[in-house]
């Protein structure tokens, strides 16, 4: 028992040491100096900023040298404002702070009553001189304007400087994963952060889905320069942040529709037996929305997003060749003529004369093997062609609560789940040509909750609970085993099996997890 006490004792301490430095991946600071018109230090000012949408204020005091710093600020736009007994409050707005930002605010008092004022609106400076990484950050508005196919903001990565996309998940992962390879460094060696927590996919270390474009504020990429916490990834690191509730209820709704209807048919499109151009039959649809706004104004907030995608095709063609009718009564006159051999003729060697069989050496597992599969056409070589299921479906949903407890103490909540399936082509055919080809149901769960309280300009205190799930199961509809064909034979996976006929047909060989 006091073995299991220490352990514990070890795990929290070491949660508590290390979220404080993720937690700041999320958020950013503020922080400059304070002088007079003569460039000589003012000590003791107030600095006090303001979140323009949730009115979170932060104030601190300058020092002996009349520098400030502002830690572990929610992102977003602000107003900063300082003030000196004898001296004119000096304002500045539009300020619009960026995740993993450092923008540094000087001030200049003017003397005069404290009633008076010096407004001035400027944004942050654009060159970070307290942070030595070099990073670019990648805003809401940007991540909506840009065309993104499939909307996974993971693919606009590659706006930074460096990256270059190398490939994505394999069919056995989850869904979404990009992998990126940044100033040269390997594909596998970036850190993925969301809220400040790990991102990063444990199966392949490639990202694990990111919030759809209307649910994420925005997100960073760093290149160079990385600080200790990515020490893991020497790669690149990843920065993203969900929106959160503001003062104000909105929301939207969104669709997105691409319908075989509305688009011509693709030049490289096959053509078909009546030769016409086949159509690819595509219909996708992306819907959903997201609502978020104030449970206790200034001080408790919520926002939640939902997106749905539907995805309808007309998959490829595929041929094989079964047993025909005549092939059955014994008669393979047909599949041993030049027609069904490149022109070549065929004969069987004796006892099978004019390239007939005796039905009643057939093995009677082949022939219960033959009566599941489809009936052939009229093709004398036993051709057929099949198509397997290409539909998809899929939905993300987010939920996120912000409280503000008061100026310098702040807890956050966030979950988010992705969950992406496919039938088995055999259960929506019913064709059990397509067996080969299994379904899939895969589904990730994230889960980041925090808490910040700011002691001083230097001393803060961060925790992080971060909880990353996967669950994929590569399934396969039920058809049959080497038992159900009359075969003694132990099968270790009941109602499954793969055979494979050369030159003619296979059934099974899908993988089931």
């Amino acid at each position: 028992m006091c073995r299991l006490i220490q352990q514990a004792f070890a795990g929290g301490l070491v949660l508590l040491l290390t979220s404080s430095v993720v937690w700041a991946q999320a958020t950013g600071q503020i922080n400059g100096r304070v002088t007079d018109e003569s460039a000589a230090a003012m000590p003791g000012a107030t600095v006090t900023v303001t979140q323009i949408d949730t009115a979170f204020t932060r104030t601190v005091v300058t020092d002996g040298t009349g520098n400030y710093v502002l830690p572990n600020l929610p992102i977003g736009p602000y107003r900063l404002e300082v003030s000196l007994q004898g001296f004119r409050s000096y304002i500045q707005t539009g300020l619009v702070l960026q995740v993993d930002a450092s923008p540094t605010i000087n001030a200049v008092l003017v003397v005069g009553g404290v009633e008076e004022s010096v407004t001035v609106e400027a944004a942050a400076p654009l060159v970070d001189t307290v942070s030595a990484g070099l990073s670019e950050v990648v805003q809401n508005e940007e991540v909506l304007a840009l065309p993104l196919n499939g909307r996974n903001v993971a693919d606009l990565i590659a706006l930074a400087g460096g990256a270059v996309q190398t490939g994505s998940a394999a069919t056995r992962a989850m869904t979404g994963g990009v992998a990126y390879a940044v100033a040269g460094g390997q594909q596998y060696g970036v850190a993925y952060q969301l809220d400040g927590a790990t991102h990063n996919n444990p199966q392949d270390n490639l990202n694990l889905p990111f919030p759809f474009p209307d649910a994420l504020q925005e997100f960073s990429v760093s290149t160079s320069g990385l600080s200790a916490n990515t020490g893991m990834h020497a790669g690149a690191a990843v920065n993203a942040v969900t929106k959160s509730g503001t003062n104000r209820f909105a929301g939207n709704v969104f669709e997105f529709l691409r319908d075989k209807r509305f688009n011509a048919t693709s030049p490289f499109a096959l053509t078909g037996p009546d030769g016409e151009r086949q159509d690819d039959g595509l219909l996708r649809n992306q819907f959903g929305g997201t609502f978020g706004g104030p449970i206790l104004r200034d001080r408790l907030f919520f926002f939640g997003g939902y997106q749905g995608t539907r995805v309808r095709l007309t998959p490829a063609s595929n041929i094989a060749y079964v047993p025909t009718a005549a092939m059955l009564r014994g008669d393979f006159t047909a599949l041993a003529s030049p027609a069904c051999n490149s022109g070549r003729q065929v004969t069987l060697r004796a006892p099978f004369v004019d390239n007939r069989v005796d039905p009643a050496l057939f093995s009677k597992a082949a022939l219960n093997v033959t009566g599941r599969l489809p009936t052939t056409t009229p093709d004398p070589c036993g051709k057929i062609t099949y198509s397997d299921s290409d539909d998809e479906d899929a939905w993300q949903s987010v939920g996120r609560l912000d409280y503000q407890l008061s100026s310098n103490h702040s807890m956050f909540g966030r979950y988010m789940a992705t969950v992406h399936k496919e039938d088995p082509a055999y259960r929506v055919t019913g064709n059990l040509l397509n067996t080969s080809n299994p379904g899939g149901d895969k589904t990730a769960q994230s889960l980041a909750l925090g808490d910040t309280i700011v002691f001083g300009s230097n001393t803060v205190q961060s925790l992080r609970f971060a909880f990353n799930r996967t669950a994929i199961t590569r399934s396969q509809e039920p058809f049959f085993d080497a038992t159900d064909l009359g075969i003694d034979f132990y099968s270790y996976m009941p109602n499954e099996m793969v055979l494979t006929v050369l030159d003619g047909f296979s059934v099974g060989g899908g993988t089931s997890t």
